[in-house]
């Protein structure tokens, strides 16, 4: 096999393996980052011994065998490790007479546990936001540092101090290796979920950069996802956050033009959105809710992009209901950007006056200080009333507060036709102020 389809072979393998394997070395040395750099050995073995041997049979098994050599190296080589340590190493070494050891039969009972496991520890409340996000990337998802940087824009030399230095808090904390049970779980559920949907957030509407969207983000972010809805299937916030973002992710095929251009959620065309990913979001709301627990967040969320999934056109929306839905998660979750999304749905379902009024109560706000969406809200908002000079300048200062290429363009467009329209004649000579036949959903 050639060594450029071997290192692709590799580097598939690794995606696969990669969470597997650290969480079944995580278990035994009780150290993630032990656990991680003994994987990383495996992996460079793979790809030493490889191109040349070829791609054994059962590729993580593989990789798991050699891990636990470089473990039983390390062993040997640390002469202070305890006796519960040493005897570990011996039996790596020496395993059953068969060639498998109790431990090779425990892991492979366990491999699932090991993995949610991972994710908790990688999604401790210890660590920072950001870290969290980037060493759960790099342990469950199996991204590189390098992969992670591009996929957030920051230099790479960033995401890897944010790495270490959250192994090294994990260490210093103390944090086990395990699932926390009964309320530690219920709080920290949380950590893990919001880290998941930081990911896909990230990758749904990019926060700077030229491209409006990053989809591998959201591929890994539905990816882990899936894997913790597996996991965990009695916990109706993680079929409510899978089912948000297989609805969300129906849509990515429709969010941009030919040229990459933002087209906003009410002017797709709804041919394009993915009807799989839409069934199987609405498979995983029906999970959620069947669990007979009152909806979360996520749920609610998830709510809300069902009313869009399954309304064939944009008019067809039931902005009633989903103004209701929004009052909930408003009652769950306090915070203005979620006033600001329900003033949306309010305009639509009861006028743009009803949806501004909202908004203008939301102006002195100082948590939506430099936030672009509460300009562009109130744009549109102004816009379909036919304040058009007012909705220009809130487009401009739209355009001016946020950091995306795209979305800067094409604020920076409806603040222009914005222009365009008061400099148009009316009949009887005046200046024209009238609405947009189109309002705005949750996307521009």
């Amino acid at each position: 096999m050639p060594a450029t389809e071997t290192q692709r072979a590799v580097e598939a393998v690794w995606r696969i393996e990669s969470a597997r394997l650290v969480a079944g070395l995580g278990r035994l040395v009780r150290d993630v980052g032990l656990a991680e750099e003994l994987a990383q050995d495996a992996l460079v073995a793979a790809l030493e011994q490889w191109p040349s041997a070829g791609v054994p049979e059962n590729p993580g098994a593989w990789l798991m065998t050699v891990a636990k050599r470089r473990l039983v190296d390390l062993l040997r080589r640390r002469e202070r490790y305890d006796r519960k340590l040493a005897q570990l190493g011996r039996e790596l070494e020496t395993g059953a007479a068969d060639g498998t050891s109790a431990l090779d039969a425990a892991a492979e009972e366990q491999i699932e546990d090991d993995v949610l496991r991972l994710i908790f520890v990688a999604c401790h409340p210890v660590l920072s936001a950001e870290a969290r996000v980037a060493l759960t990337l790099r342990l469950v998802g199996g991204l590189t540092t390098d992969e992670i940087a591009r996929g957030f824009l920051v230099p790479e030399p960033t995401v890897a101090k944010r790495i270490v230095r959250a192994k090294r808090t994990l260490a210093d904390a103390k944090v086990p290796f395990e699932v926390p049970e009964g309320a530690d779980r219920e709080a920290r559920l949380g950590s893990v979920l919001e880290v998941i949907y930081l990911i896909f957030n990230e990758g749904y509407s990019a926060t700077e950069g030229d491209d409006w969207m990053r989809p591998e983000l959201c591929a890994e972010a539905l990816r882990l996802g899936r894997v913790l809805a597996g996991l965990a299937p009695d916990e109706p916030e993680v079929h409510g956050l899978v089912a948000l973002m297989e609805i969300q992710t129906s849509r990515s095929a429709a969010r941009t033009g030919p040229d990459g251009s933002p087209i906003r959620l009410l002017d797709q065309d709804r041919s394009r959105w993915n009807q799989l990913f839409i069934r199987r979001g609405l498979a995983a709301l029906d999970r959620a809710h069947s669990a007979g627990r009152p909806a979360g967040p996520y749920a609610v969320q998830a709510a809300i992009a069902a009313c869009h999934a399954r309304a064939r056109t944009a008019e067809q929306t039931d902005w009633v209901g989903m103004a209701a839905l929004y009052g909930t998660l408003a009652a769950l979750t306090p915070s203005p950007v979620v006033e600001l999304n329900r003033a949306v749905a309010l305009g639509m379902a009861y006028g743009p006056a009803a949806g501004l009024a909202l908004v203008d109560a939301l102006r002195d706000d100082p948590a939506l200080a430099g936030y672009h969406l509460l300009p562009s809200v109130r744009g549109d908002l102004l816009e379909k009333i036919g304040r058009l000079a007012e909705a220009r300048a809130e487009f401009s200062h739209a355009a001016a507060l946020t950091r995306n290429g795209r979305e800067r363009t094409l604020l920076r467009e409806r603040a222009d036709a914005c222009a365009e329209r008061l400099s148009t004649p009316a009949a009887d000579g005046s200046p024209v102020q009238y609405a947009n036949d189109y309002g705005r959903g949750e996307e521009y």
